[in-house]
């Protein structure tokens, strides 16, 4: 096997202390539990082995790796031109999330099945659901709008063995978010989504262009795959961007306040963010956070908002903890 060189530096700037990728890639160990990994991993020009990030198939073949090794998900794939996630930002948000539950808890992280969390816009990747459930052990739903990105998931579920706290579903209305998704007589203890981030198709491309002349690759944008290096329509863009959809998230979040504790989604832009908090000031959310998070360069943040006051979330988890 080829002995890649391993200069790692002590850790990537800004990920959770809790994630497992605060570490430089070991592309040596990843290969020896993907093998299939060796023939997208070169040297690069600083004498690091490393992949071509703006070639899908490399991209697609790091994750796998580090699914398989980290996680135990032994089998996963997604169909070409479906989003491919970068797990160290995905599993970021996963543990901020745990921190979030546990400051309610006596600074104790709940974990099993018990807990349960709605994944809005699951993809054809499942990252969420497959990193919280072998991280934590909780029991997610998965939702989306694209039943083949379900079937994807179904296909991976069924190929890995203790996946069964993971369930999907399918939003059968492209306007709606929580309508006709959540059951009258279920709870949730989170919610949590990854919102389209652009507005058109065109700013999606535009997006693929900026991110490749970042990475060197000023010549490959007229062919270049949509944003992340694949994504769906739905996946990528909706009319408004993520501040129209996190809009229309907030005000359904109103018909089932009793029936989560928390509800959050990621933002991406920053100038997103006033629109958002008057959409939950209209609302009358009665707690609002910010998380800030960080991968490397790249800020991003989770807002969080609760309709349930002290002793309503008091009472949630003394509810939980007798179930248990």
């Amino acid at each position: 096997m080829t002995d890649y060189p391993r200069t790692f530096p002590a850790e990537k700037i800004g990920l959770h202390p809790r994630n497992k990728h605060r570490g430089r890639y070991d592309f040596a160990t990843l290969i020896q539990a993907s093998p299939a990994l060796a023939r997208y991993v070169k040297i690069n020009a600083h004498k690091d082995a490393s992949i071509d990030f703006a070639n899908p198939q490399a991209v697609k073949a790091l994750n796998s790796a580090l699914l398989k090794y980290f996680y135990n998900v032994t089998h996963w794939d997604i169909p070409a031109q479906y989003l491919c996630p970068p797990i160290p930002g995905r599993a970021d948000y996963l543990h901020y999330m745990a921190d979030l539950l546990a400051s309610m808890n006596a600074s104790i992280i709940p974990t099993g099945n018990t807990v349960r969390v709605l994944d809005i816009g699951v993809g054809a990747n499942a990252i969420y659901p497959l990193i919280g459930q072998r991280e934590y052990g909780w029991h997610f739903v998965g939702a989306d709008i694209d039943p083949a990105a379900l079937e994807n998931v179904q296909q991976v579920l069924a190929a890995n063995s203790g996946l069964c706290s993971i369930e999907l579903r399918l939003q059968t209305s492209s306007s709606a978010i929580f309508k006709g998704l959540v059951k009258p007589d279920e709870q949730f203890d989170l919610t949590m989504c990854n919102p389209p981030f652009h507005a058109s198709l065109h700013e999606a491309r535009a997006g693929t262009e900026r991110k490749l002349r970042n990475l060197g690759k000023v010549n490959a944008s007229s062919k270049a795959p949509v944003l992340n290096f694949g994504g769906q329509a739905a996946e990528l863009y909706c009319a408004g961007g993520e501040q129209a959809f996190v809009t229309i998230m907030v005000n359904e979040s109103r018909q089932i306040a009793q029936q989560c504790l928390w509800f959050t989604t990621l933002i991406s832009k920053a100038s997103s963010l006033p629109s958002v908090y008057r959409a939950l000031k209209n609302v009358n959310a009665l707690q609002v956070k910010t998380i800030d998070m960080a991968q490397g360069q790249k800020k991003s943040r989770v807002v969080a908002w609760t309709f349930l006051n002290a002793s309503q979330q008091r009472a949630w988890y003394a509810r939980n903890i007798d179930s248990q």
